[in-house]
């Protein structure tokens, strides 16, 4: 069961004109940008603290994620290019960037916008294109349909993913809430997916790394082969007994497939 770690964090917010976004630090060491999964599991996962062992990670809260205001013109274009500008406010240059998730999206719209700040790439499972046709389901409907299933799409093993609620505090639960409703604003039409991201996928020139859960039903690996397919020279890293979030849930084969790569 997912439980909120305790590790020295400092948070400051990042102006960009009027959006205020949140930045943590926690480690020490080479900086390391985290771009985090919609539900931000790694907060409460040793994945984070095992990262932090090895690098100053920062990590960044998208606009409506975490205490990221959210203004209403904002859109997932606009999330990529404001990234960009805090990676630049904070004085990041040529470093890892690992994107999960819907972060995964996010650091791959920043890639083809301008990659020149990242080092190397790492995207875990991340959404963001279409491989198939109108009608093909190539990412599965995590609104639609029940817990129950849901988790069994997004895990191999879905009691890893459940969460104590019942004892958190208040502000703790608005911030899950929030981030729900932010992900859905952003991401609902088109669905979980920019009709244009595939055709600029080979703008990315930094050294890019796919890794994807052997049993992902939200979004297979064959969608993830199909999308390092569309990143030239890009790398694919499939880890075994892991669905949707392999870094939390098989964190050592994640860091065993990781470490060469960012070393």
């Amino acid at each position: 069961m997912l439980q909120p770690l305790t590790m020295p964090v400092t948070s400051e917010i990042v102006r960009i004109g009027e959006v205020e976004i949140e930045a943590q630090r926690r480690g020490r060491g080479q900086p390391l940008l985290l771009l985090p999964g919609e539900d931000a599991l790694e907060i409460e996962s040793p994945f984070l603290a095992r990262l932090a062992e090895s690098y100053e990670v920062i990590l960044l809260w998208p606009p409506g994620f975490g205490r990221s205001n959210r203004p209403e013109w904002v859109t997932m274009d606009d999330v990529s290019y404001l990234c960009l500008d805090v990676m630049a406010r904070l004085g990041l240059s040529k470093v890892p960037v690992i994107g999960c998730s819907l972060g995964g999206w996010i650091a791959v719209e920043m890639a083809t916008k301008n990659d020149a700040l990242m080092s190397k790439l790492v995207l875990v499972d991340p959404y963001g294109i279409k491989i198939g046709g109108p009608m093909d389901r190539d990412i599965a409907d995590i609104y639609m349909v029940h817990p129950t299933k849901l988790a069994a799409l997004k895990w191999a093993d879905p009691s890893k993913g459940e969460r104590d609620l019942v004892s958190r505090p208040d502000d703790e639960l608005f911030i899950i809430a929030r981030n729900i409703e932010s992900c859905a604003r952003l991401c609902w039409e088109p669905y979980m997916h920019n009709p244009k991201l595939r055709r600029r996928l080979h703008r990315i020139t930094a050294p890019t790394l796919f890794v994807w859960g052997e049993k992902d039903g939200i979004v297979t690996p064959d969608y993830g082969r199909a999308y390092a397919a569309g990143v030239s020279g890009a790398k694919f890293e499939l880890v075994a007994n892991a669905g949707h979030l392999p870094h939390i849930e098989q964190t050592e084969a994640f860091f065993a497939a990781v470490n060469p790569f960012l070393a």
